[in-house]
């Protein structure tokens, strides 16, 4: 999967290609990607804490994810059909 982002990156931003690479393999210690589970979403170093920041600080602007975010609204939900309705 590196090598199909690298290879679009390189076709489509080919004067940016080297430095996207080069921010992601700071935040990824090293290297091009990590294969640990649960690691996707998340980077490491002082980039990653700057874009966790800016994110923060955007969504606290916008007015998102400001409480609720967990919570599931059950009131309009209503338990289906059986798949073969009244035939059984």
């Amino acid at each position: 999967m590196k090598d199909l982002f690298k290879d679009w990156l390189e076709r489509n931003y080919p004067l940016k290609a080297k430095h996207v690479m080069a921010r992601i393999r700071d935040m990824r210690g090293g290297r091009d990607n990590d294969p640990n589970f649960g690691s996707r979403m998340k980077g490491e170093g002082q980039f990653a804490e700057l874009l966790s920041k800016r994110f923060a600080l955007a969504c606290k602007r916008l007015g998102l994810n400001a409480g609720g975010r967990n919570r599931l609204d059950t009131a309009k939900f209503r338990r289906p059909d059986p798949p073969q309705g009244k035939l059984f």
